[in-house]
């Protein structure tokens, strides 16, 4: 187990050597700093577990550094004083933030002081933090307490009360359909269908039918009529997830109803009329999308009414801790348990870059959930698919002789059961267009 952090400051050189003797310094990473170096910028930097500042006189300033800063919660912070009156000083003291200690020491009570947080950061250590509530704000179905979520809930809420189409930009795993489902409800529309559909999971044969519906008979194996999305958001809000995977040649008759407002069913001669909110969504950079022949620049500016951009979770700062509690409380109240997690698993958390967002996140934290006995661990956070086998490539794992089809085949297979079916991540991780994919998937199906 890693030492608990001790930082000192002391001005006093036989005040100094009696500390340097104490036993009990020995189960802290000791660093002193210097005399005249500023004392809470440093604590602010370094946050340490423990801190002993000798102080001379404790200004208004430096209280109003802590106690501005949330740093003063988190140390267990002891100051030393020659016990002249300064108000600063017992303000802090009034408010629990500190232990002070006049000269001379009685250094007996020091070691005491010391070895009970020693004692306390060790118990936390292997108990681990217990986990029973969430303290981010949540606007609609979005949870986050940073700055960038903030702003984005502001913007959902101007935009929300108009009928403003929106085309919400953001990578994978950023909680672009929670974004939707939330306009939604805030949204005058909220007593009506939310209706999603991901135009990269569904056949380019059968696009049309998911969008305007069809009637019975109107091609093979159309057995009954079937109401198409337009129709089953009637009223509210028709979410069209991954809009630049949809094929270019349909995306023209999208056009056409946000345009009219007219769309036609499949094999039927009668118009409807549409009073639907379009809210789309998008992983790729709309004017990249525009350019390689993704998305038409006409259907782009018709979406793309009021653009909202999803922040990565990377750049959500502490929103990311605040999530894996979040989904640890959730388990812990949803299977009537009371999981702890470990310091130094937080701290791997806030490490991570988190390329695949809160999906990811959600994820992780749900495996080490399960993998858990009553504490979550480091070992437990699993965040990289694991290599093969060790100083293995995958070259050598494939037998000689194999024809490339089958290793292509069998790459793909294995990938969509992967994705769950879906076919948008699944041609992302193979570096394929969705069109290649499912031309290549109906080719193995035409070989069955």
């Amino acid at each position: 187990m890693a030492r608990p952090t001790l930082l000192l400051k002391l001005d006093d050189d036989h005040l100094t050597t009696q500390i340097h003797a104490l036993t009990a310094l020995e189960n802290f990473e000791t660093t002193a700093i210097e005399r005249q170096n500023n004392w809470v910028e440093i604590l602010q930097e370094r946050r340490p577990d423990v801190a002993i500042i000798e102080v001379s006189n404790f200004s208004y300033d430096e209280y109003q550094q802590l106690t501005e800063n949330p740093l003063i919660d988190t140390i267990d912070l002891i100051i030393i004083s020659s016990g002249a009156p300064n108000k600063h000083l017992d303000m802090l003291m009034n408010n629990g933030a500190i232990f002070h200690y006049r000269t001379p020491i009685d250094m007996t009570l020091l070691e005491d002081t010391l070895t009970d947080f020693f004692q306390f950061f060790r118990q936390q250590k292997e108990q681990g933090r217990r986990i029973s509530s969430s303290d981010l704000d949540q606007f609609g179905m979005l949870i986050g307490s940073s700055t960038p979520m903030h702003q984005l809930y502001r913007t959902i809420r101007r935009v929300a009360k108009t009928d403003a189409n929106v085309l919400i930009v953001g990578e994978s795993g950023s909680g672009k359909e929670l974004v939707a489902q939330t306009i939604h409800l805030a949204s005058e529309r909220k007593g009506q269908p939310f209706i999603a559909i991901n135009c990269g999971a569904i056949s380019p044969d059968l696009v049309d039918s998911e969008l305007f519906g069809h009637e019975k008979g109107a091609f093979t194996g159309a057995n009954r009529s079937h109401h198409g999305v337009f129709q089953q958001a009637e009223g509210g809000t028709l979410f069209l997830d991954e809009i630049t995977e949809m094929p270019i040649e349909h995306q023209v008759k999208l056009l056409r109803v946000l345009e009219t407002g007219e769309y036609r069913p499949v094999g039927s001669q009668a118009t409807l009329f549409t009073n639907t909110r379009i809210v789309a969504a998008t992983n790729r950079d709309p004017q990249e999308a525009i350019d390689e022949d993704f998305l038409r620049e006409d259907l782009y500016f018709r979406l793309a009414h009021f653009p909202i951009h999803v922040p990565p979770l990377r750049d959500r700062g502490e929103d990311i801790v605040g999530l894996a509690k979040h989904f640890i409380a959730h388990r812990n109240a949803n299977e009537r348990l009371a999981k702890t997690i470990l310091n130094s698993a937080i701290d791997k958390i806030a490490a991570h870059d988190w390329p695949g967002n809160v999906r990811e996140l959600k994820h992780s934290i749900e495996r080490a959930f399960i993998l858990a006995d009553d504490t979550i661990k480091d070992e437990h956070l699993i965040f990289d698919t694991p290599p093969l086998e060790t100083g293995t490539r995958v070259e050598e794992q494939i037998p000689a002789g194999v024809p490339l089809e089958e290793i292509e085949k069998a790459a793909i297979i294995n990938t969509l059961e992967d994705n769950q079916g879906n076919k948008t991540e699944t041609a992302q991780d193979l570096g394929i267009s969705v069109k290649t994919l499912y031309n290549k998937l109906d080719k193995y199906q035409d070989d069955e």
